[in-house]
């Protein structure tokens, strides 16, 4: 099934007309015609069925029909990892929003202390709606970038906890959080997290939890941990 990620203002008409690149991909590329059905979304959780109306050189008519399975994991998974280099970053982005994550905090820590600028966002963010569109989900994730203590104090807020320490056991069992309730996921740098970060995040508390014995680069560690979260 096709999908189609639409601005949130425009989710609720009862036609749109698609353009541009969405156009070139949807008729051109995947080659839809008149009559043609496809899911639109709103990058908010909700989806829509939608018909091909109409099809000229540059545009096509959409008109916009019922609620279609919005496709999103039941849990709200938040991850708070160091970020890796940019080119890494939107890998990482891209996996975490096929797995199903509700959101990527960015999270600058001792080890890796640094800030991605405005077009690094922006690009990140285009790499995060095209995944949506591939893997047929409804949300986009929040992308975001946080200092420590910024980053921490939303952690703070968060119910449970789950701290990525080598040496830590794999999880084993469900969270403690039930249903649909936010589950964070604590991901440091490639170095580890300093004897001080650690000691902050052990008082919040966390539930430490491992990867095996090998040595994960941030990525990686980021895309297993999250899979095996959303699988509880």
């Amino acid at each position: 099934m096709t999908t189609l990620l639409l601005a949130p203002d425009r989710f609720h008409d009862d036609s749109v007309i698609v353009e541009g690149d969405s156009f070139r991909h949807l008729f051109r590329a995947r080659r839809l015609g008149p009559d043609d059905t496809l899911r639109v979304v709103d990058g908010r959780g909700a989806a829509r069925w939608a018909t091909v109306a109409s099809v000229d050189r540059r545009r096509a008519v959409l008109e916009l029909g019922g609620a279609a399975p919005a496709n999103e994991p039941s849990r709200r998974l938040e991850l708070f990892v160091a970020p890796p280099r940019s080119a890494r970053a939107a890998w990482m982005v891209e996996k975490l929003t096929e797995v199903g994550v509700w959101a990527i905090r960015l999270w600058a820590t001792e080890r890796a202390p640094r800030r991605y600028g405005a077009g690094t966002l922006e690009r990140l963010g285009r790499v995060a709606a095209a995944a949506v569109e591939q893997c047929e989900r409804s949300r986009l994730p929040e992308i975001s970038v946080h200092p420590w203590e910024e980053g921490l104090e939303l952690v703070a807020v968060l119910g449970e906890r789950w701290l990525l320490t080598p040496g830590a056991p794999p999880p084993a069992g469900a969270p403690a959080a039930e249903g649909d309730a936010t589950l964070s996921l604590l991901i440091g740098p490639e170095g580890g997290w300093t004897a001080t970060e650690l000691g902050v995040l052990e008082q919040l508390p966390c539930r430490a939890v491992g990867l095996g014995p090998t040595t994960l680069r941030v990525e990686t560690a980021a895309l297993v941990a999250a899979a095996l979260a959303l699988s509880y």
